[in-house]
């Protein structure tokens, strides 16, 4: 049975919300591994300084279509009818399945990248696109495949930030069920990939319970003077938790944050299997984090939404 009677609900002041899931049901099926955006008319980028957003957009997998979609909301608790983006491609090879991606915009495009599936493998794939309606792959070939030892069989769960003119990608790598490790690698262009050399970046930590397993599909964003990562942390292979950490670069000195991990399985509801991949957003307006996570129960898994009041996570640069 998953040991989850020892970590609370939640930690650190993130508090879940009292209607979730808020998204997905038995009749719409499992959605998992979100993202999930301010909007800006329309855009993902304000077009003034000072624009406040609209509203989210959050993009998902959506596993009995095997695609990959989107919806939109004001508040982020109810969300629009899903909306396929992008749909597997069995004739390529590695695309019998797609799922966890993530989107940036820049110079007026959107540039995806995504995850392949097919024969117990994981690559990353990459499209663009001018608005959500039309997605188109760049190329035949995935533009990240496993080569190293410790990317095994799968690269998955990319989550890439444009900063100091490159594209920054952070992605899992190891198994396919599930990832073990979080490695780094970087583009000019967003098709040709260099991976850093002294990967992985980010390991299992063995002295702490809720992620001697594994480690895996985090975010990165910016925060005082350097990047937070929120990230799963595995028990178990089956039993996982929302963890945080942050990093001066991006890429070394990483400091889990103290009170570890932020959200855990609660036994008896909908998520107390397992609480996976985070998509976070700092709410600007109502001086407030917002953080989805797709909640599992056997073999059921919806999107709940978590809250911390207050922009201080007990982190800085001095770490």
């Amino acid at each position: 049975m998953p040991n989850t009677t020892k970590f609370p609900p939640s930690q650190g002041g993130w508090e879940k919300y009292e209607g979730n899931p808020v998204l997905g049901n038995a009749e719409m099926g499992t959605c998992f591994d979100v993202l999930v955006y301010p909007e800006y008319e329309g855009s993902l980028v304000p077009k003034t300084p000072n624009a406040k957003p609209e509203g989210y957009r959050m993009y998902f997998s959506w596993r009995p279509k095997k695609s990959l979609a989107v919806v939109k909301s004001a508040d982020g608790i109810a969300w629009s009818a899903p909306r396929i983006i992008l749909k597997p491609d069995p004739v390529s090879g590695w695309e019998d399945d797609l799922n966890r991606n993530c989107v940036v915009e820049k110079d007026g495009i959107l540039h995806m990248w995504y995850t392949g599936q097919a024969h117990g493998n994981s690559w990353i794939g990459y499209a663009v696109a001018k608005d959500d309606s039309n997605f188109i792959r760049v190329g035949s070939e995935p533009i990240l495949v496993p080569e190293q030892p410790w990317e095994n069989m799968s690269v998955m769960c990319p989550s890439v930030l444009w900063d100091r003119g490159v594209f920054r990608m952070w992605y899992s790598a190891g198994e396919t069920y599930e990832p073990n490790v979080i490695c780094y690698a970087e583009s000019v262009d967003g098709f040709v990939w260099r991976k850093y050399r002294a990967n992985p970046i980010f390991t299992a930590d063995k002295n702490n319970v809720y992620e001697q397993e594994r480690v895996g599909a985090c975010q990165v964003l910016p925060y005082k003077g350097g990047y937070l990562m929120f990230y799963i942390g595995y028990e178990d292979i089956d039993t996982a938790r929302i963890c945080g950490a942050w990093s001066p670069d991006g890429l070394s000195r990483w400091k889990r944050f103290d009170c570890n991990p932020i959200v855990s399985p609660e036994p008896g509801k909908w998520d107390g299997d397992a609480c996976y991949k985070p998509g976070v957003v700092f709410d600007q307006a109502n001086d407030r984090w917002l953080l989805w996570y797709n909640g599992r129960l056997k073999n059921a898994e919806y999107i709940g939404l978590v809250i911390h009041q207050g922009e201080d996570l007990g982190v800085s640069a001095k770490g």
